[in-house]
């Protein structure tokens, strides 16, 4: 049985969401809690599954990955065997790093990170080999207004 997320998890969650190299007497500062306190709800929270893991966000484009592209796919094949050789093919490819299963008109939506529409390409042409499509299409993004990994309103 999960145990309730107070106030205080609250805090502690949206502070390491901000920055998650926060050392624990960082954070107990920032929260205003006792070092000890502060690691065993970051335990707890760890082993609850509900803190999953901790990355660096790195600027894609400075890393030579500066085109964003969404992949929107219809297929007409929802059999159980076709879903496992998707699952194999999207995860297997890198430049891939989201994958969504939507309702709606469309079947799944990808998000990759590629150097250029070349590249794009290529992704296109490794993925069609992988997995028979009934219909893609891509949309390239042109400006990035906002993106974030932080969960709104988790003061609440």
């Amino acid at each position: 049985m999960r145990p309730e997320i107070d106030t205080m998890d609250r805090m502690i969650l949206a502070e390491l969401q901000r920055d998650g190299t926060l050392s624990v007497d960082q954070l107990s500062e920032r929260v205003s809690l006792s070092r000890n306190a502060c690691w065993r709800r970051v335990k707890m929270m760890e082993e609850e599954g509900i803190i999953t893991g901790r990355v660096a966000l790195v600027d894609a484009e400075k890393l030579g990955f500066g085109l964003s592209v969404f992949i929107l796919i219809r297929t007409t094949h929802h059999e159980p065997e076709w879903l496992k050789k998707f699952r194999d093919a999207v995860t297997s490819i890198p430049e891939i790093i989201g994958v969504y299963r939507m309702s709606g008109d469309l079947d799944y939506v990808l998000r990759a990170r590629v150097p250029d529409v070349k590249a794009y390409d290529r992704l296109y042409q490794r993925l069609i080999a992988k997995v028979p499509l009934s219909d893609v299409s891509a949309s390239f993004v042109m400006e990035e207004i906002k993106e974030t990994m932080e969960l709104p309103r988790i003061l609440r």
